[in-house]
């Protein structure tokens, strides 16, 4: 079974936290990042999010967050297609 949506948000979380890795202190960056990761707008409630090992969670979080989109897209496009071809 093809999961083009789960593979392709998994890079893309993937890609987004490594270039807030390497750009971080570039607004842009900083203000992407922070605009696109989920986990990132709720771990300033938990913890203090300049300390690495809390910034390795959040990227942690950021790729699962974005496979698990991925993986409803693709689940969901599948129950469709198989809907119509039991139809």
């Amino acid at each position: 079974m093809r999961k083009p949506f789960t593979l392709g948000l998994t890079v893309f979380g993937a890609l987004l936290c490594l270039v807030h890795f390497i750009g971080h202190e570039y607004d842009p960056i900083y203000l992407l990042f922070y605009s696109l990761s989920v986990p990132a707008w709720i771990a300033p409630a938990f913890g203090d999010v300049t300390r690495i090992s809390t910034v390795v969670i959040i990227y942690l979080l950021t790729i699962a967050t974005y496979t698990l989109i991925g993986y409803i897209i693709d689940y969901s496009i599948a129950r469709i297609r198989s809907g119509r071809s039991a139809a």
